[in-house]
């Protein structure tokens, strides 16, 4: 796995309640952890760093979908369900793009 690729995890509630299988994007992997952005097919919740994807064979997403960005988490690897996709080099660069200026980096 790496940056770039989706996966199925629980993703935590921000209020810390629980969590719900869902999708989401690797922006970092290492040996222990992965740090991932939700993805949801709620498009109205849309953001000017989100990043909306369409459902393709190559990110085996079944419905429209946004990459919340401003939705971050880190866990621990071994809570990976499994790997569904990946987004394709353009969608990663608007990624790395969208995280510049959400975190404020000239």
């Amino acid at each position: 796995m790496s940056k770039g690729d989706i996966v199925l995890i629980p993703f935590p509630f921000t209020n810390l309640s629980g969590t719900k299988l869902r999708p989401a994007l690797i922006l970092i992997e290492n040996t222990l952890d992965i740090t991932v952005s939700f993805i949801t097919t709620q498009l109205q919740w849309l953001e000017p760093t989100d990043i909306v994807l369409q459902p393709q064979a190559k990110n085996g997403i079944k419905k429209p979908s946004l990459v919340r960005l401003s939705k971050i988490a880190t866990i621990d690897n071994n809570l990976i369900v499994g790997t569904i996709g990946s987004i394709n080099h353009t969608q990663l660069a608007e990624v790395n793009l969208n995280l510049k200026i959400l975190f404020q980096i000239p």
